[in-house]
């Protein structure tokens, strides 16, 4: 597996960060029908237990997020994490949209779990990577997005510099159809309680849905 550290700042700022990585070969494709029924299934759930945004923060992975953001002096309300970013769009009536297989799988773990996802496009990432606080003025360019603002976010960074946090990932990584294998990253903000257990079922959804193969997981704390 890619090596991959927490920096020391970081865990002085919020002691409670962790990683959950698998590292993995997957075939890319258009979502199966089977995958779509069940990240729908988790939609409507989310629909029907939170009537509106303001109530998100009440799910522990999401609440913890918020906090970890202020505590790195990001405003949360401003950048808030893909998890809650995407419930809040279910919450508002509003669709998802499908890409492929493996980032359907991201995003059905993901409002499942509260937890916000990263997945990354092995090939793409140079050298080893660290989970740090990004210095000011700190940016990438985003997915569907330009330059985006990443000062005092939690970003991955290699050796070419920053390109994912929980808030959204970038274009340099991200996951194409000619992607073969991917590191796919729990941002966790609330400890390792039960990280092994869903690194397991997030590796389950990408065998059964992506082809999934020669796993390699690892915590993080």
């Amino acid at each position: 597996m890619i090596g991959i550290t927490i920096d020391q700042k970081m865990k002085e700022l919020w002691p409670q960060s962790a990683l959950g990585c698998i590292q993995c070969r997957v075939s890319v494709e258009k979502s199966s029908r089977e995958l779509l029924e069940d990240l729908e299934a988790q939609c409507s759930r989310i629909r029907k237990t939170y009537e509106k945004p303001a109530d998100l923060p009440k799910r522990e992975k999401i609440r913890d997020n918020r906090s970890a953001y202020k505590a790195f002096g990001k405003e949360p309300s401003r950048y808030r994490s893909s998890a809650e970013a995407m419930c809040r769009r279910l919450v508002q009536g509003k669709e998802l949209y499908n890409i492929n297989n493996v980032v359907e799988c991201n995003n059905l773990f993901s409002i499942a779990s509260g937890y916000s996802l990263g997945a990354y496009d092995v090939r793409q990432i140079e050298g080893a990577v660290t989970w740090k606080v990004a210095e000011e003025g700190a940016h990438y360019q985003g997915i569907g997005k330009d330059q985006i603002n990443v000062e005092f976010l939690p970003v991955f960074c290699d050796e070419k510099g920053p390109f994912g946090n929980p808030t959204s990932d970038s274009v340099r990584t991200r996951i194409t159809e000619k992607t073969t294998e991917i590191l796919m990253v729990i941002f966790g903000f609330s400890g390792t309680a039960d990280m092994e257990e869903d690194i397991n079922k997030l590796c389950g959804l990408l065998e059964k849905y992506c082809d999934g193969q020669e796993f390699e997981t690892a915590v993080i704390d």
